[in-house]
């Protein structure tokens, strides 16, 4: 499982697309960091964009990668090795190589102007998100053979957690504005990983008053050891329950 996950990651490497998103990213930070005095201002311009940046590539990247993947994939079957390993092996060299990309195109800048508990809450949220994406990537390319139908499910789940889901929220929010739903915020929240990223870091730079009348609600919860804890363990079942739900289906498919 190893020398396939290496294997996979070097083929990742070669083709020069995660080189340019690592660039990019380093770019982008470095950029934002020397236009803004304040550190802080830097970090809310830039998690606009690594909250829609990352899933994104991660979803798209990942999505193609599989689908150009299918003959190595198809061939690694025919060998005695379980279609668990195989398949844990694409899924380790791809978020490998994103996670990679993210921490070193956004880390080093991070380290340089903001290395505080702002600056690390900043790189666990955008490297959560860049596993939790790359999960969701491999649950829908699993599900759909033809790679068109992939590509766009997964355009679409991106779209649904990065623009529709807030839409949604606030609907919800406005309609039954009269009814307590303190709880039923928090568990809306922990619905969609982008949300629980933006949050958590928001509180972190101490600007809750930004969010509205839930900004109380949010930073009661939160801001405290339990709500960080429920934050991690959300984060980790965003990233765990998708790659299981892919590896069931993957055992089962036919290819």
């Amino acid at each position: 499982m190893l020398k396939l996950s290496k294997y996979v990651l070097y083929d990742i490497v070669r083709s020069k697309i995660i080189l340019a998103y690592t660039l990019f990213l380093f770019l982008v930070s470095f950029s934002l960091f020397n236009m803004e005095e304040n550190s802080s201002k830097a970090i809310m311009s830039l998690l606009t964009i690594i909250l829609i940046v990352v899933p994104m590539i991660s979803m798209i990247f990942t999505t193609i990668h599989y689908y150009n993947s299918y003959e190595f994939i198809e061939l690694m079957l025919s060998q005695p090795m379980s279609r668990r390993k195989i398949l844990l092996s694409e899924y380790a060299g791809v978020s490998v190589s994103l996670l990679s990309s993210f921490l070193i195109g956004v880390g080093i800048p991070i380290l340089v102007y903001s290395p505080d508990a702002i600056g690390f809450s900043f790189l666990f949220t955008g490297g959560a998100l860049t596993l939790v994406f790359t999960s969701l990537a491999f649950l829908t390319s699993v599900i759909a053979r033809d790679k068109a139908r992939g590509i766009g499910f997964a355009l679409l789940l991106w779209f649904y957690f990065a623009l529709i889901y807030d839409g949604l929220i606030l609907l919800i929010l406005f309609t039954f504005s009269d009814y307590p739903l303190e709880k039923l915020t928090l568990v809306l929240t922990a619905l969609n990983p982008i949300d629980l990223g933006r949050i958590s870091i928001m509180l972190k730079m101490d600007v809750s008053a930004l969010m509205g009348y839930t900004g109380a609600l949010y930073k009661d919860f939160f801001g405290s050891g339990s709500g960080i804890l429920f934050t991690v363990g959300i984060m980790f079942l965003w990233i765990i329950l998708p790659l299981w739900g892919a590896l069931r289906i993957f055992k089962k498919k036919d290819l």
